[in-house]
C-alpha cells in the first residue's frame, strides 16, 4: 500500500499527525477515516491490517492520532470526547479540501462512539463501522474506578491504561457523562456495520446489542468470535478488514465505466490523465502504467516490463513443456529478467527513432534432479521460446483508425 505522512490542524490550532494510505493499483473509489481506540494511536497493528484490506477494495484510508496522542500535538489531559469529535471533523475537512470528502467512517472502541457522534455533521458519509464500541462514551469511566475519588477531589490524577500513564482531569469525566449517544444512534440515517467480539472483556458485547437495537436500518452485525478488544491476533483484524471492505461496497457510489471489450485479442484503454491504462486480454484484466517520475501513477507495470514478463513466462513454459515431453525431473523454473533501455526517452519522443539496442538480461533457475547435459539442453531450449523468436524476427505492426464508437 502507498502510505504518505500528512498532517492537518484542528480547531484549537494543534497539528495532528496522520497517514494517508492509497490503493497501490488504482485511483481510490472512496476515502475513509479511521478513529482509533481510547489512548491508542494510528499505528496500532489492527488499524494497519484493516486499512490494508480496504486498500485492496480500492478505498483510501486516513488514520490519524487524536490530540495529545501518538505524534500529534497537544496535551492528552486537556482532551475529551468532544475534542475527539472535533478532531474527526478536522480530518474530514482536510480530506475534502485536498482529496475527496470521506464516504466511510470506521471507529474502534471509543473511536466507534465518536464516529457515530460526528456523522450528522458530515453529509458526505454514506456508511459507518464500529468495532468493539461502547454504547455510551461514559463506559470508559470503569478505567478510572480506583482514581475516581482523587480526580474529583484534586481535579486530576495519573491513570495507568494499558501499561502507560495518562493524566486524566475532571473535565474529561464531566464531558463523557454529558454525552447523549442514544439519540445520535437513532438519528444516524447512515448504513451501519457493528463488529464486536463475544469475548471482549473491555467493552462487553451487550454494548453492541444496544447499538444495534437503537439504530435504524440498514444495519448489520458481525461477531468477531475469539477476538480480544484490541484484535491482537492478526487473523482477527484481517477478517474484520475483509468484512468491512465487502460490506461497504453496497453503499459506495462507484462510477461505472463501459466494459472494455474488443473482437481482437487485446484491447487497451487510456484516458486523459496520466498513463494508467486498462488492459483486457480475453477475459483477463490488468493495468499498465509508468513510474511517478515520468508522470505516471505507478499503478501497474510499464509496457517494457510487460514485455519482459512475456519473455519470462514464455521461457518458463517452453522449458517445462520440453522437460515434460522428455520426462525429466524439472520441478520448477524461475526466470529473472531486466531490460536495459532508456524508456523515458521513448515516452517523451515517440515519433523519434531509438538508436540503442534493447538488452534483455535473463537469469534462469531450475529446480529438480537434472544432470549437466539436461540443464544445457534446457538452456538451449530457452532461446527457442516463441516470444524470444519474435523479438529476434522482423515484426510488422499494421495500424488503422477505427471510425465510430469503439
Amino acid at each position: 500500500m502507498a502510505s504518505t505522512k500528512v498532517s492537518f490542524t484542528n480547531n484549537t490550532g494543534y497539528t495532528l499527525a496522520a497517514r494517508l494510505e492509497l490503493p497501490v493499483n488504482q485511483h481510490p473509489v472512496a476515502f475513509a477515516i479511521f478513529a482509533h481506540c481510547f489512548t491508542c494511536n494510528k499505528n496500532l497493528t489492527a488499524v494497519r491490517n484493516i486499512s490494508r484490506a480496504l486498500h485492496q477494495g480500492g478505498i483510501a484510508v486516513l488514520r490519524f492520532d487524536f490530540t495529545g496522542l501518538g505524534d500529534s500535538e497537544g496535551e492528552f489531559a486537556d482532551t475529551n470526547f468532544t475534542s475527539n469529535v472535533a478532531d474527526l471533523e478536522a480530518a474530514a475537512a482536510f480530506l475534502e479540501a485536498h482529496y475527496q470528502a470521506p464516504s466511510l467512517l470506521i471507529g474502534h472502541s471509543l473511536g466507534g462512539a465518536a464516529v457515530i457522534h460526528v456523522a450528522d455533521r458530515l453529509p458526505s458519509v454514506k456508511a459507518i463501522v464500529t468495532i468493539g464500541a461502547p454504547h455510551d462514551p461514559a463506559h470508559v469511566n470503569h478505567l478510572f474506578d480506583e482514581e475516581a475519588e482523587q480526580i474529583v477531589k484534586e481535579g486530576a490524577a495519573e491513570v495507568n491504561i494499558g501499561g502507560r500513564s495518562f493524566k486524566v482531569k475532571q473535565q474529561f469525566l464531566e464531558d463523557i457523562k454529558a454525552q447523549s449517544q442514544e439519540e445520535k444512534i437513532k438519528q444516524l440515517n447512515r448504513a451501519l456495520l457493528i463488529l464486536h467480539s463475544p469475548q471482549d472483556m473491555t467493552v462487553p458485547i451487550e454494548n453492541a446489542a444496544k447499538i444495534y437495537l437503537e439504530a435504524r436500518h440498514p444495519k448489520s452485525f458481525v461477531t468477531l468470535d475469539g477476538a480480544d478488544h484490541l484484535m491482537s491476533r492478526k487473523e482477527d483484524s484481517h477478517y474484520a478488514g475483509q468484512i468491512i471492505a465487502t460490506w461497504v461496497q453496497r453503499y459506495l457510489e462507484t462510477p461505472e465505466k463501459e466494459k472494455l471489450a474488443s473482437d481482437r485479442d487485446v484491447v487497451v484503454r487510456l484516458g486523459q490523465d496520466g498513463f494508467t491504462s486498462e488492459v483486457m486480454v480475453r477475459h483477463h484484466s490488468l493495468t499498465a502504467d509508468e513510474p511517478i517520475e515520468v508522470g505516471g501513477n505507478d499503478f501497474g507495470p510499464t509496457p517494457y516490463e510487460l514485455l519482459s514478463a512475456s519473455l519470462g513466462a514464455c521461457t518458463a513454459m517452453t522449458m517445462q513443456m520440453y522437460a515434460r515431453r522428455k520426462k525429466w525431473d524439472l520441478q520448477e523454473v524461475k526466470v529473472h529478467l531486466s531490460h536495459r533501455k532508456d524508456y523515458t526517452e521513448d515516452m517523451n519522443n515517440p515519433e523519434q527513432g531509438q538508436s540503442k539496442i534493447d538488452h534483455f538480461d535473463r537469469l534462469i533457475e531450475m529446480e529438480g534432479s537434472l544432470d549437466d547435459t539436461q540443464k544445457a539442453k534446457l538452456m538451449e531450449i530457452a532461446d527457442k521460446c516463441p516470444v524470444h523468436r519474435t523479438l529476434h524476427s522482423d515484426v510488422v505492426v499494421k495500424t488503422e483508425l477505427k471510425v465510430g464508437k469503439v
